[in-house]
């Protein structure tokens, strides 16, 4: 099949605005708790009625403070309450919000403030008040800058409080649909990221739909969704969103180092991730049980689970003898490992990266069931998911009700839909590129079965997505580590893995100087030195260079010498001496494995 949609299940209101939902929720349900949040180490409900009172006094003060309509707002927050306040806040005067992670370089963050235009900055930590201050004389757009740890929230408070509830209320109406409500910025090949514009109309064809497909995730007053993903990601703008609208109730999670500890005491019935978190739970589960000297049991209770999840697709569905065994099973490992993910939770939504379908048909084997979605900035978050009722383990999913999905004759990707993003912000020409003939070319591969289920089968762009979901740019990172003198090439790997790793090839013409400095026996190669400590050190100050650059996911965390360079002769590089990746990557194989083994 070349093309498939479905209709919309989502009227997007042509006048309407995403401050529109916390309206509605205080109006409609304003003591159903639609957020919690943490407060001495206890999860406290925040009703309807309450959060509408918070994000209009947010954004009163923003509208004292000189904010005006239109304005580009910087936030720079790891995932917490205040962050889905502010976003709100931001939206109810008016502004557009432009995320920025919290653990962006503080060259990032001038790019981004700056390319943006925007004229104020909420930040949480003195670290990234740091990070802005230190390069604020670059920002002259830039007029204030509040940080959340040190009152910000209440100072903005305080400078509203001279405002009108009417005043709000104007400026809440003024965005309709078609209007940006943020600017994300996403990595792209030639190096600066690309300021991807998403309307109100994008969110809301997004998440309504979603919520309407899946609805019985979605059920006001009794489903909860936690939070963990950074909010800087359009996926952790969707977690935030989607709730919201249904409503139900959000939690949000700044640190995923206690992760497990925090899904028991809030126990969410539904989890929207990335392959790592699930990823972890079972090799930490495995681990565990084998410490305890149960791994043999573990691992068969793994085998059963993902046999008696593949039979649920056949005809016959499973025999007596597996549903026996699946039964004494949940009993010893299954709930257990339920538990772990909050005991309440049947379904979890991933999205970010490949989730992989043994890990698939595990966790629904258990009664967890985790469906697989596939997206991007541009497309506001998932373009494809798997509905809850009809799942096929391995696909990514139908695509999102009211769009479009199509494959091209080389096998890439097209969308069309509502959800689309607007424009790259400041750049017509990749627009029009991306946008061409009036469908988003996604860059990757695929394929659509008889049901219209999308399967990714490769990438035609550069774009790295690692097991995390984080999206890294190689250009940027690789220009700088290949500026030392001793780099000849260097080619960042990380698609599907923990972190970001790095293959480096040396520069044998500096090789015998640098050799003969650091007394090196004469004629050393790249092969004789590559596990030289000179030399590894002298690479690690390149690639610290390069880190620099870059926030710490997208940091090169271990690199690789390799004993010959890539050239055209060899089939790595083109004539205009570009990287064939996929040939590099193939060619390399072991080399690349050897990153990633312990």
């Amino acid at each position: 099949m070349r093309e498939f949609s479905l209709p919309a299940l989502y009227e997007v209101p042509a006048d309407g605005n995403l401050t529109d939902i916390v309206r509605r929720n205080a109006a409609q349900h304003p003591d159903v708790a639609v957020i919690a949040r943490k407060v001495g180490g206890t999860w406290q409900d925040v009703t309807a009625a309450a959060f509408l009172t918070r994000v209009h006094a947010a954004a009163k003060g923003l509208i004292a403070a000189g904010v005006l309509p239109g304005d580009r707002v910087g936030l720079m927050s790891r995932t917490r309450y205040e962050w889905t306040l502010l976003d709100f806040a931001i939206w109810c005067a008016g502004a557009v919000t432009v995320p920025v992670y919290e653990t962006s370089s503080p060259e990032q963050v001038q790019w981004i403030l700056g390319d943006s235009g925007a004229t104020a900055c909420i930040v949480e930590t003195d670290g990234h008040a740091a990070s802005v201050e230190s390069v604020r004389d670059r920002l002259p757009a830039l007029k204030h800058v509040w940080q959340i740890e040190a009152g910000g929230v209440e100072e903005l408070g305080r400078l509203g409080q001279d405002v009108s509830d009417e005043t709000v209320e104007e400026r809440s109406s003024l965005a309709k649909a078609d209007d940006p409500a943020t600017i994300v910025y996403t990595s792209g090949t030639t190096g600066r990221p690309k300021g991807c514009v998403l309307t109100h109309r994008s969110f809301f064809a997004e998440c309504g739909n979603i919520v309407e497909r899946l609805r019985p995730l979605f059920r006001t007053g009794e489903c909860s969704v936690l939070l963990f993903l950074p909010l800087a990601h359009v996926f952790g703008r969707l977690v935030q969103i989607a709730p919201m609208m249904a409503p139900i109730k959000l939690g949000n999670v700044p640190d995923v180092t206690n992760l497990t500890d925090e899904l028991a005491a809030f126990r969410p019935t539904l989890i929207l991730g990335v392959p790592r978190v699930f990823e972890k739970v079972y090799n930490s589960a495995r681990a565990k049980a084998q410490a305890d000297g149960k791994g043999k049991i573990f691992d068969r209770a793994a085998d059963t689970a993902i046999a008696y999840s593949k039979a649920l697709d056949s005809p016959s569905g499973p025999s007596i003898g597996l549903k026996i065994r699946h039964m004494a099973f949940d009993k010893l490992v299954y709930s257990k490992l339920r538990a772990v993910l909050g005991g309440k939770g049947e379904y979890a939504i991933s999205g970010g990266a490949p989730l992989g379908e043994r890990l698939g048909h595990f966790f629904r084997g258990i009664g967890f069931t985790v469906l697989e979605g596939y997206g991007l900035t541009e497309s506001c978050a998932a373009t494809a998911f798997n509905p809850w009722d009809r799942q096929k383990i391995g696909t990514v999913g139908q695509p999102l009700p009211g769009s479009v999905v199509r494959i091209a004759d080389d096998g890439e990707v097209l969308l069309h839909g509502e959800h689309l993003f607007k424009e790259y912000w400041n750049n017509p020409a990749a627009t029009e590129e991306a946008l061409a003939d009036g469908w988003f070319h996604t860059g990757d591969i695929g394929t659509l079965d008889e049901d219209g289920y999308l399967r990714i089968t490769g990438r035609k762009k550069e774009i790295i997505v690692t097991a995390g979901g984080k999206n890294v740019a190689p250009a940027v990172i690789e220009d700088r580590i290949r500026a030392h003198a001793l780099v000849a090439e260097c080619m960042v790997v990380g698609d599907a893995r923990p972190f970001v790793g790095a293959l480096i090839t040396i520069d044998e013409e500096f090789l015998g100087r640098w050799a003969a400095e650091h007394g090196k026996p004469a004629g050393s190669t790249a092969a004789s030195l590559r596990q030289d400590p000179d030399l590894l050190a002298e690479i690690q100050s390149a690639v610290d260079d390069g880190n620099a650059a870059v926030s710490k996911a997208e940091s090169v965390r271990k690199f690789r010498i390799l004993s010959s360079q890539f050239t055209e002769d060899s089939g790595h590089l083109t004539p205009s001496l570009k990287l064939k990746r996929n040939v590099v990557a193939k060619d390399y194989t072991d080399e690349i494995e050897a990153i990633y083994q312990k």
